[in-house]
């Protein structure tokens, strides 16, 4: 190993050390469920804001993303569109009204707690549902931050590949085991600076490194022209409707993602929102902005292409390039943070679903505070298991275990939730059948394909699911206001 290289293992070392006293000090401050999920609902506002948005985009945003942007080209645009709109309608359409809604109807924990104090659905039909497809998606979403850790290590430490998800899998499941919500958010402070500085650093040096903008587009003309026309693909088609529209649909996944919905819910009070919401939007337009414009100046820098998965460690590869050993180490500390903002988050909220939604729910609601931490605890550790069997294929590509789990989410709560905060007559069976609806659409979509069914899964799921909420509306007689 050359300095160079010790330099950068050392520094990413480092890191990994800091992840795990935070969760070793959020251990004692840990007392039961309410602060293990929630964490006592006392985030302040720049926790709040980065905790949501480092939470939101995962190793995707430092490796799917430049990775995208570094095979495609300038059609990746109408990806980044659809997000910024996402994102910033979320806030201001969601946050606040869901944050003062479940606190209203029983000081809500979870999602399904929430929906079924909302609808006094006392069958417990609602919740149960609500807690299987998050169980699903969440296992594939949380397979991808493994995918992406993986990676990683494989190319940080020369690990083999399952050995390198297994490192990964393991520094995350650690923290989120003993530190819980604080431990999470806490780390998500921190990883969200860290990815946001990564970054700007590598996406600034690199197109320095070709002479500025104009040095970028004439790398990517040199090597295939049809990157520049945002309306084609990189084989010089065009793009279409359907394709378009797939790309922008992924704002619409921001509705219904547990995840950074469970942000808002544990805001210190609605009074932070305006401010989360800022910051929120700052850090989020910045580094979609640098993620893109790093896989844009990959063809100009780099001597021969990377093809297939590999494409999604151009961030990687430019950063080892172009920067000094110890600032690539913290730009590649930054994937990890990246990585473990999102699936300690995903982990977390699976295990919930278990100790919250499953265990007390439907099997035992007579269990005491202790009882359903330890069990969600020991949730986490088997959700990352069979998350980790779906990662340990070298060939998955973190973007498309990504797309998948975010359509699931999009589509099965999005509808249900944005409507319930603003459809006050909205029905028991009317969220019913969107859950279901949006879910099932997902997953049968999926399958498909040829015309149509080439239209990414989430903008079918979303129509269908707030249809299905009208029309269970309807046939229960009420009339929502």
């Amino acid at each position: 190993m050359t300095g160079s290289d010790s330099a950068i293992v050392l520094t990413f070392a480092g890191y990994l050390v800091m992840v795990l006293v935070v969760g070793a000090v959020a251990w004692r401050r840990t007392r039961d469920l309410r602060d293990y999920i929630l964490g006592g609902r006392r985030l302040g506002r720049w926790v709040t804001a980065l905790s949501a948005q480092a939470s939101d985009m995962s190793g995707w945003l430092l490796m799917g993303l430049p990775g995208y942007a570094y095979a495609a080209g300038l059609e990746a645009l109408w990806l980044l569109a659809g997000l910024l709109i996402g994102t910033y309608a979320n806030w201001r359409l969601t946050a606040l009204r869901l944050r003062v809604a479940t606190e209203r109807y029983g000081d809500s924990l979870t999602l399904p707690d929430y929906l079924e104090r909302r609808f006094e659905d006392r069958s417990g039909v609602l919740r149960l549902l609500s807690a299987v497809f998050i169980l699903v998606f969440f296992t594939f979403y949380t397979s991808s931050g493994l995918v992406a850790g993986g990676r990683l290590f494989e190319a940080v430490f020369g690990l083999d590949y399952v050995w390198a998800v297994t490192a990964g899998g393991a520094t995350v499941v650690a923290y989120t085991f003993f530190g819980g919500f604080l431990a999470v958010s806490w780390t998500d402070l921190v990883q969200g600076i860290l990815m946001f500085l990564a970054l700007v650093v590598v996406a600034v040096v690199a197109c320095l490194a070709l002479g500025g903008l104009d040095g970028v587009t004439d790398g990517m003309r040199t090597v295939n022209p049809a990157l520049l026309d945002p309306l084609t693909n990189a084989a010089g088609d065009s793009l279409g409707l359907v394709a378009i529209a797939s790309l922008l649909g992924w704002g619409l996944g921001y509705f219904g993602q547990p995840h950074i919905l469970a942000r808002f819910m544990a805001a210190s009070s609605p009074e932070r929102i305006t401010d989360s919401r800022r910051i929120a939007m700052t850090w989020v337009t910045v580094a979609l902005t640098c993620g893109m414009l790093v896989g844009l100046t990959g063809p100009g820098l780099l001597p021969e292409p990377l093809v297939g998965p590999d494409a999604e460690k151009i961030f990687m590869v430019l950063a080892s390039l172009l920067l000094h050993p110890v600032v690539a180490g913290v730009c590649l500390a930054g994937i990890l943070a990246a990585v473990m903002s999102t699936a300690d988050s995903q982990l977390l909220v699976a295990s919930s679903a278990v100790s919250e939604d499953l265990y007390k729910g439907l099997f035992r609601r007579s269990a005491g505070p202790r009882e359903l931490l330890w069990i969600g605890r020991l949730a986490v550790i088997v959700i990352a298991l069979v998350a980790f069997a779906l990662a340990a294929n070298p060939d998955r590509k973190v973007l498309d275990l990504v797309a998948y789990a975010w359509a699931g989410f999009g589509a099965a709560f999005g509808p249900v939730i944005l409507m319930s905060l603003y459809r006050e007559g909205m029905s028991r069976a009317g969220a019913i059948a969107g859950v279901v609806t949006g879910g099932v659409t997902v997953i049968v979509w999926k399958q498909l394909e040829g015309g149509i069914f080439d239209l990414y899964e989430i903008v079918p799921g979303v129509i269908f699911s707030a249809a299905a909420v009208i029309m269970g509306d309807f046939l229960s007689g009420r009339r929502a206001r």
